[in-house]
């Protein structure tokens, strides 16, 4: 066992026949199996798999690391470069951002330590297959407009889909299975005791699970040889949720361009340059995205973004969105500028929380307006919102919407002169790290 006030890990083990990977992790006092469920087939001899699933154990450790978040994270036996050690120091240190906020810690003097990989050893010669992308895949607005605008060009696109051991998210099959693409399933099992933390006095919250869920894309993809992993990630994600005495704190940081920057050198090191792993949707805003999924009505009766819908114990999970929470409130805020009142109706089961009072302070919040910090979620930035919302009350079908012509008054109030402009909104912004070969035409004369 390791010494007082230090996280291990502890190994790896590979089941090549059924494609079961199991990950070892030990605190002084307990310790932690995850396992994944990759299936059968694929290369499994490939050195990039294995390099793959390394990565994979080193970010999914943090769901064990949280439970007591100790000063020193030992690696064991597993080799590393300096260059790891500072991604996983700073992955634990703003990954964890959030959890640490919420529970009074101050993770900036976490330590890893382990021994010295051998500074030859250079990436694996990974050899994909070019135009194969594997499009992770959750069921709501954003994956849904980069499936729609890669899978015409590339018809050997394919999705991930991850998932509990067992279990599989209806929210997320039934937008999938209007995609017509095939589906890379993979069962992830945490370890039971995580779900014991109230009992075991084990620290809670929330971790980077969009770094996890990228890591074991990484390894389906070069299971099946495939050329790229392409998320969907837009420009708002990088934008922090809160700053507080200083410090920039964001609920979205593993979908941040910083982290997706980050991630790609340490697959570049370890797989090699030919796995392109970067967002689809860096340079576009949540307006953009909206205003893109507008017109994909085949999805609008299945899609679902609403968090209940994804609860792990499944007798928990809702079959519809609940129209209160503050995912709720921003995706209806962000489409009713572009999809009729009716249908956004339909979407929410006829009680929509652009209908619904009881949620003014929630979009007050989203909006920026009064003393009410900004939720810890995925939504987009306060201009976003705003702009989504002086968009919605000019339609002729929101002009008797109590609540929303309220709300536009008060951010023409608070804004001034400043409101948001929309049209530089639908623009694209910032970087983006998308290779010449998947980028769309307006980013491709954008850059020259």
């Amino acid at each position: 066992m390791p010494p007082p006030d230090q996280f291990r890990y502890e190994r790896i083990d590979v089941d090549t026949a059924s494609g079961d990977v199991t990950f070892r992790y030990s605190t002084t006092a307990h310790t932690f199996v995850e396992r994944y469920g990759f299936g059968r087939g694929g290369n499994w001899d490939d050195p990039a798999v294995g390099a793959a699933v390394r990565i994979l154990f080193l970010l999914a450790g943090v769901s064990y690391y949280k439970t007591t978040a100790a000063p020193v994270i030992d690696l064991g036996e597993l080799p590393s470069t300096a260059a790891e050690r500072a991604f996983l120091t700073r992955y634990y240190v703003e990954g964890l951002g959030e959890f640490a906020f919420r529970n009074g810690l101050d993770l900036r003097d976490v330590r890893v330590v382990g021994p010295d990989a051998e500074v030859d050893a250079g990436p694996a010669e990974y050899a994909p297959v070019p135009g194969r992308p594997l499009i992770p895949f959750g069921g709501g607005i954003d994956s849904i407009v980069t499936v729609a605008a890669l899978a015409a060009d590339h018809p050997e696109a394919a999705l991930f889909v991850m998932h509990p051991a067992g279990d599989r998210f209806e929210a997320i099959e039934d937008a999938a299975a209007v995609t017509g693409l095939p589906i890379a399933h993979v069962a992830r099992e945490i370890d039971p005791l995580v779900r014991r933390s109230d009992e075991l006095g084990f620290l809670n919250g929330h971790v980077p699970v969009t770094a996890i869920v990228t890591a074991a894309a990484v390894v389906a993809a070069t299971l099946e040889g495939r050329d790229a992993v392409v998320l969907s990630n837009e420009w708002s994600a990088s934008v922090p949720t809160r700053v507080v005495d200083g410090v920039a704190i964001n609920h979205q940081w593993s979908k941040g361009d910083d982290y997706e920057e980050a991630f790609q050198r340490l697959a570049a090191d370890a797989v090699g340059p030919r796995l392109s792993v970067f967002s689809y949707l860096r340079p576009r805003t949540e307006l953009w995205v909206a205003q893109q999924f507008a017109a994909r009505s085949e999805y609008h009766r299945v899609f679902r973004s609403c968090n209940r819908a994804f609860q792990q114990d499944p007798a928990a999970r809702l079959d519809h969105w609940c129209g209160i929470c503050d995912k709720c409130c921003f995706i209806d805020l962000v489409l009713s500028p572009y999809m009729a009142r009716a249908d956004l109706e339909a979407v929410f089961g006829g009680t929509e929380p652009l209908e619904n009072p009881a949620n003014e302070a929630r979009f007050g919040a989203l909006l920026g307006l009064g003393d009410d910090a900004r939720p810890f979620e995925c939504i987009g930035d306060v201009d976003e919102c705003r702009a989504a919302l002086l968009l919605a009350a000019e339609r002729a079908d929101r002009r008797d919407g109590g609540m929303l012509q309220r709300l536009r008054d008060e951010v023409a109030r608070v804004s001034g002169a400043a409101q948001p402009d929309a049209t530089t909104l639908l623009a694209p912004r910032g970087p983006h790290h998308i290779p010449e070969r998947y980028a769309p035409a307006d980013l491709l004369v954008r850059a020259r």
